[in-house]
């Protein structure tokens, strides 16, 4: 991905963002695990709960974004955490647990990516993945309209494929069922509360407009949010406190061999 991730802005709706992560960590279910991989930990939120859960774990946080390790190595001084990148990466030991929470939708090919996945699993061993499946909602088809604008679709157009479409559950069985003894598939739709239209610009500034600000001068990125705003109103009306709720679709996949 080409977009400079910023910690601050990401960690803006860290309890939101987190709470997809806490709800994958609660189905799995491997009990003794030692070593544990959180592949594309981010800043470390996801990091902390897998210490929570597996305190005499040998951890591993690994980003391909130096400013979300910088951030991750801040937060948990004791951990230890690897630059990397993701699509070529592959550990020295088999793991108990792959974790990877909110990242694999930037990576291509998942027909190979996840089962090259299982095989860094012990036998045993989980594989656990959370992804936005969200690229049919409004707030990214309003992020596709507004990057056909004229003054800068030529320099956009790169950006609709940074994110990979995300496949169907029975897709995502048939993928992983030569390669694991049990799988655990489902789909959550979070409700979010938001402050007006711009809680939903903000929160996304922080992942999905990424691809396409990066792209534009800061004259041009007002420009760009400011067609992306009036997009959003038809889709997510505000409330009479001022709330809009942001309807938050994710795929779940817990995958053991």
């Amino acid at each position: 991905m080409s977009a400079t991730w910023s910690p601050s802005q990401y960690l803006k709706f860290e309890d939101h963002r987190t709470r997809p992560a806490m709800d994958l960590l609660a189905r799995v279910t491997v009990a003794d695990a030692t070593r544990i991989t959180d592949i594309g930990c981010g800043p470390g939120n996801s990091t902390e709960l897998l210490i929570e859960r597996f305190p005499q774990a040998d951890i591993l946080g690994m980003d391909a974004a130096p400013k979300m390790i910088e951030a991750a190595r801040k937060r948990l001084a004791s951990c230890r955490f690897e630059l990397a990148d993701i699509a070529s990466w592959k550990p020295a030991v088999s793991q108990d647990l792959l974790f990877a929470n909110a990242v694999l939708q930037w990576l291509p090919d998942h027909e190979t990516l996840l089962p090259t996945l299982m095989t860094f699993l012990r036998d045993g061993g989980t594989l656990a993945v959370q992804m936005p499946d969200n690229l049919n909602e409004p707030t990214h088809v309003g992020m596709r309209t507004a990057a056909a604008d004229g003054r800068w679709v030529d320099r956009l157009r790169a950006a609709d494929s940074e994110r990979t479409t995300i496949l169907s559950a029975s897709d995502y069985w048939s993928i992983l069922k030569p390669h694991a003894a049990k799988i655990d598939i489902w789909r959550t739709t979070y409700n979010h509360p938001l402050t007006a239209l711009d809680g939903i610009v903000d929160w996304f500034k922080g992942s999905g407009l990424l691809p396409y600000l990066s792209r534009l001068s800061v004259e041009e990125q007002a420009e760009y949010l400011g067609i992306y705003k009036g997009l959003l109103a038809d889709s997510y009306p505000v409330m009479p406190d001022g709330t809009v709720l942001l309807p938050f679709p994710r795929l779940f996949i817990v995958a053991s061999r």
